[in-house]
């Protein structure tokens, strides 16, 4: 631990970002990023400090504990954050990664990040949605 004495949250914080950093970087089929955006928690300097020096990520990797820089990710997925607590979590894996994954391409359709789909286009959206899914036949 990076501190003397800490609470039970900060080791949890800690705990919880240095398994994040392990897991999510110590995957070879993924890039190394270059620049790793953090809000400003204690728990993000150490983590990756720490996995610098396991060579998990590279030294050059860049830490921006900015606040702001995360606004726009956290204002896409507050709807499904809504949708999430209203249906009081998931029994399975599975079943949250299908169920996230159909309310992010809902919203993709919504906000019209799906270029090739014309505005109202009902049947169009249908389709891209059963390829997605794989549900067509």
């Amino acid at each position: 631990m990076p501190w003397g004495k800490v609470n039970s949250f900060e080791a949890n914080a800690l705990l919880a970002s240095h398994t994040l950093f392990s897991k999510s970087l110590s995957d070879r089929s993924h890039l190394q990023p270059r620049v790793i955006n953090t809000d400003k928690a204690r728990c993000y300097p150490w983590a990756i400090s720490d996995a610098k020096d396991r060579g998990i990520l590279r030294r050059r990797c860049r830490h921006r504990p900015v606040a702001y820089l995360n606004n726009i990710l956290e204002q896409d997925h507050r709807a499904i954050k809504k949708r999430i607590c209203a249906k009081q979590h998931f029994r399975r894996f599975d079943c949250a990664r299908r169920t996230i994954q159909g309310y992010e391409t809902i919203h993709k359709i919504r906000k019209g990040q799906v270029r090739w789909l014309g505005k109202r286009n009902v049947r169009a959206e249908n389709e891209f949605i059963d390829r997605i899914f794989g549900l067509m036949g």
